[in-house]
């Protein structure tokens, strides 16, 4: 099978030049892994802030939900919160579900 890559516009130079080099064709993919393995260590740098903040929430904090949920933690329980709302309305959110935690002092600031 022969796989014309002359829209390209190195592939197009290298066969004039008749210098077609295999290391042109794989510069793209090296940048691309490349990408990946910075990408994919951010990822992991993000998920273990997240889960030590989760590991260090406890009864009394102010959360904020991943489904936009305002409440504050009742009770801790090995996988999940009990999140009190409004008008004492309790619910039940696993642990993963908690994007981030409220600050009160940030939020009188804001009225201010």
């Amino acid at each position: 099978m022969n796989f014309d890559f002359s829209f390209l516009p190195l592939a197009e130079q290298a066969a004039e030049n008749g210098q077609g080099s295999p290391w042109m064709m794989m510069i793209p993919l090296l940048l691309l892994i490349g990408f990946m393995f910075i990408m994919s260590g951010r990822q992991n740098k993000q998920q273990k802030q997240h889960q030590k903040m989760i590991n260090e929430l406890k009864s009394g904090d102010d959360v904020l939900t991943e489904g936009g949920i305002f409440g504050t933690i009742t009770n801790v329980k090995d996988d999940r919160f009990i999140i009190r709302t409004a008008d004492n309305t309790k619910f039940e959110i696993a642990k993963a579900f908690v994007k981030i935690k409220v600050n009160k002092d940030e939020d009188s600031e804001k009225k201010a």
